[in-house]
Order: C-alpha cells, then sequence, then structure tokens
C-alpha cells in the first residue's frame, strides 16, 4: 500500500466544491463551538462555585437533544433540508450573540445563562438532522467513510485547539470577547451553507408528528445493520465509559497527581486523532461492519487493560489505544447508519444517532461511577472492558450482515420501512452529527456528552 493511501483520504476536497465549503465552516465554527463550552463552565462556575451548577450546564444541552431531536428528524424527512439547517443556524448565532451581550454586561442570573444554553442546543437538535444528508447528496458513494473521516477529523483537532484558545482569551479580554468570537464563526457556517441545493427528502415524506416519529423508530428497531450498529454503540459507551473513574484511579495509583490525570485525558484524544490521520485504509475498505465490530472490542479489551496495570506510562499506552479504536468505531457506525438509512429516513435516524450518542456516554459514567462506588475504580474499568467485548461479540453473532461487511448491498436481509429493506440508494456519506447544526461545532458539555473525549460527537 502506497503511503498516499495510508494517511486520510482527501478526496472529497476535491470532488465537490461545496463540500469543502462545507468543511471549511464547519472547522471554523466547531472552533467557537468548543470556545463556548468551555466558557459557559467557566462562568458558571466562577458564579455559583457549585459542582450542581457545572453539572446543570450538561444537563440543559442533553435534554433538548433527546426531547426535541425525534420530532425535529420527522420534520426534517418533510422539508427541504437546507432551509431547516440555515433557520437553526441563524438561532444559534443569535443565542451566541445573546450569551455574548450577557457577558459583557453581566448581572444575568445563572438559570437564564442555561436557558440560552437549551434554546441554543435545541436548534442544534433541528439542525443536526437537516445537516445529516448534506454529503450523502454531494459525494459519490465510495468517498462516504472518506467524507466523515475528514468530518471528524477537523472535529477531534478543534477539541484539543478550542479549549486552549478559549483559556487565552479567557485572560485576556474576558468571556464576552470569547462568546463573540463564537458567535462570529457562523459567518462561516452560512459561507458553506448558501452554496447548497435545495435538498428536498428523496422517496416519501415524513408523516407528521407523532407518526412520522414511529415510523423512525420501527425502521431503526426492523432494520438489522442500523440496529446493530447502534447496539454496538451503546454497548461500548454505556458498558465501558472511564471517562468519570481517571480521577478515582489516578488517586489510587498514581498519588492524585494533576499532571497523570490530564494526560489520561489527553491520551484518548491523541489516540484518535492519530487513528482518524491513518484511517486512508480503513474508509478505502468499504467493510465498516467487520471494522465497526473489531474496534468497539478492542475498546473494551483496551480499558481492561488500563484497570490492570500499575504502571502510568502503561496505563497511557492503553488508553491510546482504545482512543485509536473509539475513532475507527465511530467512523464505521456512522458510515454505516449513513449508507443503510433511506434518504427520506434520514433525518430521523439521525437524530437518533445523535440521542444514542449523548445518552450512552451520560449512562455509562454513572454506571462507572456506581460501580466504582461498590468496589474501585480498577475493578469498575476491568469488568466494564469485558463486558463490552461480551456485548459487541454477541450484537455480532446475532447480527451475520456485520459480520459480512455492510458495503455489500445484498448483506442486509433486514426489514424497515421503505424500498429496498432500507437500503440507500443514493450516495451515502455520513456527516458528523453535532449539536450546532452540524456546522460542526460541539454543543456544551460535548467531550462528557458525545462519547470519549477521543471522538466527539459520538460514542465508540
Amino acid at each position: 500500500m502506497s503511503l498516499g493511501r495510508t494517511f486520510l483520504d482527501v478526496r472529497p476536497l476535491r470532488t465537490s466544491p461545496v463540500y469543502r465549503r462545507l468543511l471549511i465552516g464547519r472547522t471554523v465554527s466547531s472552533l467557537g463551538g468548543f470556545m463556548t463550552m468551555v466558557t459557559v463552565m467557566y462562568q458558571v462556575w466562577d458564579m455559583t462555585h457549585s459542582s450542581v451548577w457545572s453539572g446543570a450546564v450538561g444537563l440543559a444541552q442533553a435534554l433538548p437533544m433527546v426531547g426535541v431531536g425525534l420530532f425535529a428528524g420527522a420534520w426534517v424527512d418533510r422539508a427541504d433540508r437546507r432551509r431547516v439547517y440555515l433557520l437553526a443556524t441563524v438561532g444559534q448565532a443569535v443565542c451566541s450573540l445573546l450569551l455574548a451581550v450577557q457577558g459583557f454586561t453581566g448581572g444575568v442570573p445563572v438559570p437564564l445563562i442555561l436557558a440560552l444554553v437549551a434554546v441554543q442546543a435545541s436548534f442544534g437538535a433541528v439542525g443536526g438532522p437537516a445537516a445529516g444528508v448534506f454529503v450523502p447528496r454531494l459525494l459519490p458513494k465510495d468517498q462516504v467513510a472518506a467524507g466523515l473521516a475528514l468530518n471528524q477529523a477537523t472535529g477531534q483537532s478543534m477539541m484539543l485547539i478550542g479549549p486552549a484558545v478559549a483559556g487565552l482569551v479567557l485572560g485576556w479580554r474576558g468571556i464576552g470577547v470569547c462568546y463573540l468570537l463564537d458567535a462570529l464563526t457562523f459567518g462561516l457556517a452560512f459561507y458553506g451553507a448558501f452554496g447548497l441545493p435545495p435538498l428536498p427528502p428523496e422517496g416519501e415524506k415524513s408523516r407528521p408528528g407523532l407518526h412520522g416519529v414511529l415510523d423512525g423508530l420501527r425502521f431503526l428497531t426492523g432494520h438489522r445493520v442500523v440496529r446493530g450498529a447502534l447496539l454496538t454503540d451503546l454497548a461500548a459507551t454505556v458498558l465501558a465509559m472511564p471517562v468519570s473513574l481517571f480521577p478515582l484511579v489516578n488517586e489510587e495509583r498514581f498519588g492524585g497527581d494533576p499532571r497523570t490525570l490530564g494526560l489520561f485525558l489527553s491520551a484518548l484524544a491523541v489516540g484518535g486523532v492519530t487513528a482518524t490521520a491513518l484511517s486512508g485504509p480503513v474508509t478505502r475498505l468499504a467493510r465498516p461492519g467487520p471494522v465497526m465490530l473489531c474496534a468497539s472490542g478492542l475498546w473494551g479489551v483496551s480499558l481492561a487493560a488500563f484497570g490492570l496495570t500499575t504502571s502510568a506510562w502503561a496505563g497511557i499506552a492503553a488508553l491510546v489505544l482504545a482512543g485509536a479504536a473509539d475513532a475507527v468505531a465511530v467512523l464505521s457506525r456512522t458510515t454505516i447508519v449513513q449508507t443503510r438509512t433511506p434518504d427520506a429516513l434520514l433525518g430521523r435516524v439521525t437524530a437518533a444517532e445523535a440521542i444514542v450518542g449523548q445518552a450512552g456516554p451520560h449512562l455509562g459514567n454513572l454506571r462507572g461511577g456506581l460501580a466504582a462506588g461498590w468496589s474501585s475504580g480498577a475493578v469498575a474499568l476491568v469488568t466494564g472492558g469485558v463486558l463490552c467485548l461480551a456485548a459487541v461479540t454477541a450484537v455480532a453473532a446475532t447480527t451475520p450482515e456485520l459480520r459480512g461487511g455492510v458495503g455489500d448491498p445484498d448483506a442486509d436481509s433486514g426489514s424497515g420501512p421503505g424500498p429496498d429493506s432500507g437500503r440507500n440508494p443514493a450516495p451515502a456519506p455520513g456527516s458528523g452529527s453535532g449539536s450546532r447544526s452540524d456546522s460542526g461545532s460541539p454543543s456544551v458539555g460535548a467531550v462528557e456528552g458525545g462519547g470519549s473525549t477521543a471522538a466527539a460527537p459520538g460514542g465508540p
């Protein structure tokens, strides 16, 4: 294999100028979104010095994602996705401007700040499903995974850079300027969106209201490949999410050194960025099912190994491996969902995938904390990793379509609404499902709410 085919596949940047503009907007707005994530947390803590209020920041983002997401997906599958996206982006930009105003003026109570965060997340829950169909309509099918990998690479890069930039700006000019810079990044999001053609649903439009939501859920439960992909994600996040255990393990094993704790989090990100940068062979392989299963199993094994080691450097190496596995699993899972879902259902399925990506890590961190309370951090990590591996093995055993490679159009024998057993006849690259209309900007609290720190948003 040539060296050029080893690194990130950049063919989509040459194939589609419209995709290229979207990616530029996504990247810059993602930087602003991570800056706002840090700024909100800093402001709320500075005003209250309460861990309860700090935790409420994540709740203000997660609840709209769940409450609005599925109904928004049904609406998206009835409308021109471009117009929905633009509307949602306008709403989010206005919320950023209002956050900037209160940052400059001060005196705004914390509940009102959280209300602005929740409204912005609600607009994101509308725009994310709309953006989920952009890349499928812009790129040829053999560039599906490559487009996803580019989205993931830029998101991970901004996750590393954004918080650091926010810290510098906060120390230099204060919270108002940080919020304002985020609001300005929406200019490039608009730049990318205005180049899009009209994107009405292909095929039968969604039924209105609850009926449309139920149609989407029936597809998810009836389509074996898509269902298996989401179950694998839940198995990995709910059973093995490690982030809540890091402080305890650091205290148990390494004396509570804050430098070690920081390295744990950085190791996951380093593994994710490295794996994405070297994703060329994965995206060209066109067998996301086996890749996802193997990577998800490796995630569990690596975290179990981290729980067993007593060496800081060996533990960091295990976390780098876990972060790499996480990134590959996220990329493969999203490729499966985007390519196996009919365009007419893609808004609802994208919304459901985002909800899974939000709920799974939160539940996983809760599970880890409860298990550690009954035993120890190491035991919670090891048992979580083993359970994850067992659950992924069970999904693989009961879903032969995933083992056989879902890139094969005849691989799926599952059923679901829509023609051709849910196969998407249109080219179907995906786009990450973020909380900012997939301009790429993360939600407030995305580091905890969207999978491991190696891949936000989305769990392994």
